[in-house]
């Protein structure tokens, strides 16, 4: 008996099915390896890179380190800092009464004091404060010239006294250099204080000539300069001898110092 051919093929509608569902599975395959991949794929990626710390500079007008403050930034501000502050230290002209800003308030306070140890505020000695006097020192050749401050106000005596012996002197007497102990210094005077000079009236030579005065006059703070008018010294004695080996030395507050520039001579 015959079998009919249809019998061993599977019914199309079967095969539409199978076909159906194999097409399925694929495209859940496919779905699932896609999201994997993507998964992987944003694993993958690296995380984004912090802000950087320069990269956004301060806001504008922030202060600065150095104290100031800027509208253009970091650079600016610590730049207008330190102008600013240089300014303070440096700004500001002295006055006389000591109020000033920065360096120069101690320019100030220099310039506004009271000068001493013979500062220019303290006036020249002249012959209406001071008395005068010669004392001899072992003979009449060898004389200590004595002024003392007999007014009740410091004042300053200059370099060395100009010496005049004789009424009819042709020169005054020259000084002894190396006796000057403060170069460029006054000798100052408090009320009651005295300053000397030396004064070697004769070298003990020949060629001497009587003289029965003795003059001074007192030098200014400048060189050359001259304070009052000559002033008259009362002699040790009725007369003297001098020659020219005459020699006087620097005004000074110690009298020793004074004679050890002559006593040899």
């Amino acid at each position: 008996m015959n079998t009919p051919a249809r019998s061993n093929h599977k019914s199309p509608r079967g095969w539409k099915s199978y076909a159906f569902g194999a097409a399925a599975a694929a495209s859940l395959l496919a779905a699932t390896a896609c999201g994997h991949g993507s998964a992987r794929a944003s694993d993958a990626s690296e995380p984004a890179a912090p802000p950087s710390a320069t990269a956004s500079p301060k806001p504008s007008g922030a202060p600065s380190e150095a104290g100031g403050e800027s509208t253009t930034g970091t650079t600016g501000g610590t730049t207008g800092g330190a102008t600013a502050k240089s300014g303070g230290t440096k700004g500001g002209t002295g006055s006389g009464s000591g109020s000033a800003s920065g360096s120069g308030g101690k320019a100030a306070t220099t310039g506004g004091g009271t000068a001493t140890g013979g500062g220019s505020g303290i006036p020249a000695c002249t012959q209406k404060e001071l008395g005068v006097s010669a004392v001899k020192e072992r003979d009449l050749r060898h004389l200590v010239l004595t002024v003392q401050n007999a007014s009740d106000k410091k004042c300053n005596v200059y370099g060395y006294p100009v010496v005049t012996l004789g009424a009819d002197a042709q020169f005054t007497t020259p000084v002894i250099k190396d006796s000057n102990g403060t170069p460029g210094e006054p000798v100052t005077l408090d009320p009651g204080r005295e300053a000397y000079a030396a004064l070697l009236v004769s070298s003990g030579n020949t060629g001497e000539h009587q003289v029965k005065s003795i003059s001074i006059r007192l030098q200014g703070s400048k060189p050359g300069s001259s304070v009052g008018t000559p002033i008259d010294v009362p002699l040790p004695a009725s007369s003297l001898n001098a020659d020219n080996g005459q020699l006087v030395t620097y005004w000074t507050t110690a009298s020793g110092y004074a004679l050890d520039f002559i006593m040899s001579k």
